[in-house]
């Protein structure tokens, strides 16, 4: 083998390694950095289960706006609010990273097919 050869097989052989190494290491990062975001998802207030008092607690929501989020049930995101004219897109901005607007579970699995 030639110097040249050795060379360049020295210079690719570390990336080569390193990229067969990568899919074992990539589902370990994404799995820990999922952890902090469940978590902070389970702080959010969700807007469709939500009593007035705890909507209350948002910034800029009193008794009115309490009251027009829950008769606007049920919401598909959290942009709903805007988009159906129920708050204004400032008030949204102030209260948008503490509320989820979550889909409710189906009751069971579903039939199968004949």
């Amino acid at each position: 083998m030639s110097l040249r050869t050795r060379k360049l097989f020295a210079r690719i052989l570390p990336l080569l390694l390193a990229s067969l190494m990568l899919p074992a290491i990539a589902p370990a990062r994404s799995f820990v950095a999922g952890a902090p975001q469940a978590a902070a998802a389970a702080d959010k207030l969700d807007l469709n289960t939500a009593t007035a008092e705890q909507l209350k607690t948002l910034p800029g929501i009193g008794d009115a706006y309490s009251q027009k989020i829950i008769a606007g049930r049920p919401y598909r995101t959290k942009l709903d609010l805007v988009h159906r004219k129920i708050i204004t897109q400032a008030m949204y901005d102030k209260i948008k990273d503490q509320i989820i607007a979550k889909q409710p579970k189906p009751g069971g699995m579903a039939p199968a097919p004949k």
